[in-house]
């Protein structure tokens, strides 16, 4: 099957070839991860603001990849910002979100989980997004580790240090038993494993959450429900660019998709 990743946050050619070399790893053997970033947006989203901004790249996207056959597409963020959009838009390709894949599966595995979320500015949205979930509750707190999206990476033994502090913080404290990372740059830097054996609890690695739970779905030939998400049939687009051979509106304001560049253990699309 193959599975997109979609980036809104403009990324280097080795920085998204990284990421999809570690996707492709955790991948089942049947599953080729292809890599779709945004060329323009927010730098990181870390705000609301930022997540609306990501919104109309990430649909781009998300109609492209349909159209080319994917089986799945993963919202390249912990916040899910759009998936509802997304989900609208798609009929054929199913959508996964890290975010609500990583409540899940902290829901099964625990009582009560925290969420590590990247900033304080994004407590009150996580809470809004546990809670669209059906998980308001399982949670037991929503904690930010308040180090800049764009420097998790500069020293990844002092983000380490941090999230095991916040991390049994919300143990001894809010009596979670179970951590969610709240970040996709937290994913893509490997902690889970480490904070697992530091503190003796599961700690959800959402990059790993959805790309499971997306294979598990296509697997089972299952996807979203169109009665609870509808389609979307936007008069104003029906009425310029008509109906394409399958009966989908043509999406005109998506026309001039980027190009496709190989490379090895996935296919970055940029």
């Amino acid at each position: 099957m193959k599975i997109a990743y979609v980036g809104a946050a403009p990324k280097s050619a080795e920085e998204v070839e990284r990421r999809g070399r570690l996707l492709q790893q955790w991948a089942a053997s049947g599953t080729t991860i292809e890599m779709a970033y945004a060329t323009e947006g927010p730098a990181s989203i870390e705000s609301m603001y930022e997540e609306y901004i990501a919104i109309p790249q990430y649909a781009k996207n998300m109609v492209r990849l349909e159209r080319e056959g994917f089986a799945a597409a993963i919202v390249g963020c912990a916040g899910d910002p759009g998936i509802d959009a997304y989900r609208e838009l798609c009929t054929n390709m199913l959508v996964v979100g890290p975010g609500m894949s990583g409540f899940h599966a902290a829901a099964l595995l625990g009582r009560k989980f925290t969420l590590l979320t990247v900033a304080d500015s994004m407590i009150a949205s996580s809470y809004e997004l546990i809670q669209k979930s059906g998980l308001a509750s399982s949670v037991a707190s929503v904690l930010a580790v308040n180090i800049p999206v764009l420097e998790l990476s500069h020293n990844r033994t002092q983000t380490l240090e941090k999230l095991v502090r916040i991390g049994r913080d919300a143990i001894e404290k809010d009596r979670a038993d179970v951590l969610v990372l709240g970040c996709m740059s937290m994913a893509f830097l490997q902690v889970a494993e480490d904070m697992q054996k530091q503190l003796g609890i599961p700690v959800i690695n959402p990059a790993k959450a959805a790309l499971k739970l997306a294979e598990s779905l296509v697997s089972c030939g299952l996807k979203q429900s169109k009665i609870m998400m509808g389609e979307c049939s936007n008069e104003y687009h029906l009425q310029k660019h008509g109906k394409n051979a399958a009966g989908r509106n043509q999406f005109g304001c998506f026309k001039g998709y980027p190009g496709k560049v190989q490379h090895a253990g996935s296919r970055i699309l940029q």
